[in-house]
């Protein structure tokens, strides 16, 4: 991915010409077609990443069964849907009387897809579970069970871990690295990231990666994190009050970069 070097703070409101989504174009496209209208932009989308369930034979061996927790804690949809996914496969039937703890109310109504919702007691944050402190103290003697990816939840155990309220992680889908070579030689002005992993697959694929005078985006606190501790600069960030959402940080980056 190559680039040519210029001082970060001299560019960072240089005009776009063309953005990097990473990951997979989404169904609805229509506010970043909007975008690129009226910012006369080119946005490409490339999927870093890969979510690849495990199956049921694989997560047999683990010997950890859901329905022998009283409390599930969600973190994301994936870890939804791979939480009934394997469920179903081993047709293993929750408790009506099952508790879920979902970091956000978009995965809270997202439950409802599997579960009868006025049936079921559910909690939610605005964007993380650590939100819940006082309901998770309130259910201190429940069983906690969190489905996760093969590289675990650690804010979350942690989290659980200074409460002193024991939780059992289930590893139940994988993350793989899509093959990025044909960026190799492609020059974006704005990379948006959605989280650590995708930055983890840039940097194994290009370990010589520079973020030179190219802009950074990402969305949440995790992919920040995983960018400053590669050394570099987060010039637009997402997941915030004012920028929910990506699309939302590159509009009010571009109103700036990209104004007539």
């Amino acid at each position: 991915m190559s680039a040519t070097t210029a001082p970060l703070q001299e560019i960072s409101s240089q005009r776009v010409h063309n953005i990097l989504i990473s990951q997979a174009k989404p169904v609805v496209l229509t506010a970043y077609e909007e975008l690129q209208k009226r910012f006369d932009v080119r946005i490409d989308f490339v999927p870093f990443v890969t979510i690849e369930g495990l199956t049921e034979k694989e997560y047999r061996k683990n010997r950890v069964y859901p329905n022998d927790y009283s409390s599930i804690v969600f973190t994301s949809k994936h870890a939804v849907d791979h939480f009934f996914r394997l469920c179903g496969e081993m047709r293993i039937k929750m408790s009506e009387e099952t508790k879920y703890f979902c970091s956000t109310e978009a995965i809270a109504n997202y439950l409802q897809k599997f579960i009868m919702f006025r049936k079921r007691k559910v909690f939610n944050g605005t964007k993380t579970v650590l939100e819940l402190k006082s309901y998770i103290q309130r259910n201190r003697e429940e069983k906690f069970y969190i489905p996760c990816n093969d590289q675990g939840n650690p804010e979350v155990t942690k989290f659980f871990r200074e409460l002193k309220v024991p939780i059992q992680e289930a590893v139940m889908y994988r993350t793989v690295n899509n093959d990025l070579a044909d960026l190799k030689d492609v020059k974006y002005d704005i990379i948006a990231f959605f989280s650590a992993l995708e930055i983890k697959s840039l940097f194994e694929q290009f370990p010589d990666f520079q973020q030179e005078d190219r802009r950074i985006c990402v969305f949440g606190t995790a992919a920040l994190k995983a960018v400053t501790e590669r050394g570099m600069n987060v010039n637009i960030q997402a997941g915030t009050p004012e920028a929910p959402s990506i699309a939302v940080a590159l509009e009010t980056y571009l109103k700036i970069s990209n104004k007539n």
